[in-house]
């Protein structure tokens, strides 16, 4: 059987998820999969350090936008500089990885990922680099990589902006199986103890839980919509939740849950920030209102989103939350969307290992 590596990174859940919908896709077409997290093969320090840096970027307003737009984004010499310190601990990792699973295909879904697979000193595999993000930045783009996967024109672009000659295919957004296959209002509300006549809101912001969303749950909660409010893997987050929840009976708290697609399919309104939830959302006809938390890249994904439709934009702050969530919940629902297809998925897919002799 082929084998293929696939390299995630654990900032956020956004990266995993794409891994995984890859390598589901190759083990229905015959294939073994392995999948690794770069953060990890950096070490326990250096990968802790790694995600408390970029946690802490993003929470210092205008910080990270910084760094995006004049140091990612052009290739800036202190990106370049911070993505080669990275590259000394992955390149030897990777190599010994590759040389155990010897895979005919490596798939990078991190940016600093794509720079350290292009540099192992050994490369008898195809090389892919999937970004889902609409403008990959300069250390998503390197030299070597066979083949670029994008899920946008725009993205597309970005890449030839670096590599003009660069060979890039636009897929669509893989979504996670159950939301192929989600249930039905009426039964998700059932579920969930939702009343059928309610109006219903989902709130979540990421596996990190961003911006005030304990007190823009209870907020949205007391102005009257049933809210069921998911904290991710943010713990401190959960107990503020759960804790609101006792006292405010229409506020339904979760933690990280595998319950999404019930719950989106309960909501009437998707209030997140940009990230592959607005995908999800838009499979089942679910209005969005994004919240303008995640700086750099988030910025460009924000005004994608609010480009395709059915979308709205706030702030964090609670208030301005509620007032547009209220006025969203009276405009009309979007049909599911028709690309949000598991064939239209694989059959992308598998034109892109086509294209790489590997199909």
């Amino acid at each position: 059987m082929p084998h293929a590596l696939l390299v995630s990174g654990s900032l956020g859940q956004g990266h995993d998820v794409m891994a995984l919908a890859c390598a589901d896709t190759l083990r229905e077409r015959g294939w073994t999969t392995g999948t690794v997290d770069a953060m990890s093969l950096l070490g326990q320090r250096s990968g802790a350090a790694g995600e408390a840096v970029f946690r802490r970027l993003l929470g210092l307003p205008g910080v990270y936008d910084a760094f995006h737009f004049s140091a990612l984004r052009p290739g800036a010499r202190i990106a370049l500089l911070a993505d080669a310190a990275a590259r000394t601990r992955l390149v030897p990792a990777l190599s010994e990885l590759v040389a155990a699973q010897r895979p005919q295909l490596v798939v990078s879904v991190f940016a600093t990922a794509a720079s350290a697979v292009n540099r192992l000193p050994r490369r008898d595999f195809r090389h892919l680099v999937f970004c889902t993000d609409v403008t990959p930045h300069r250390l998503w783009v390197q030299e070597g990589t066979d083949l670029f996967l994008v899920t946008s024109e725009v993205a597309a672009c970005a890449v030839r902006r670096y590599r003009p000659d660069a060979d890039v295919i636009v897929l669509p957004v893989p979504l996670r199986q159950p939301f192929y296959r989600p249930p039905g209002r009426a039964e998700a509300r059932a579920e969930l103890g939702v009343p059928p006549d309610a109006e219903c809101v989902l709130l979540m912001s990421g596996a990190w839980g961003l911006g005030p969303i304990a007190r823009t749950a209870a907020s949205l909660a007391a102005a009257g919509p049933h809210v069921l409010a998911v904290a991710g893997r943010n713990r401190e987050l959960e107990r503020r939740l759960r804790a609101a929840a006792r006292g405010e009976p229409r506020l339904h708290a979760f933690g990280y849950s595998d319950r999404i697609p019930a719950l989106m399919a309960a909501a009437d309104l998707v209030v997140t920030s940009s990230g592959d939830t607005c995908s999800e959302a838009r499979a089942l006809g679910r209005r969005l209102l994004l919240l303008d938390v995640v700086q750099g890249h988030g910025r460009d994904n924000l005004q994608h989103e609010l480009e395709l439709g059915h979308a709205d934009v706030a702030t964090a702050r609670p208030a301005e939350v509620v007032r547009n969530a209220l006025a969203a919940l009276g405009r009309p629902e979007p049909e599911p969307s028709p690309a949000a297809t598991p064939e239209a998925w694989q059959k992308g897919f598998g034109a892109a290992l086509e294209r790489v002799g590997l199909g």
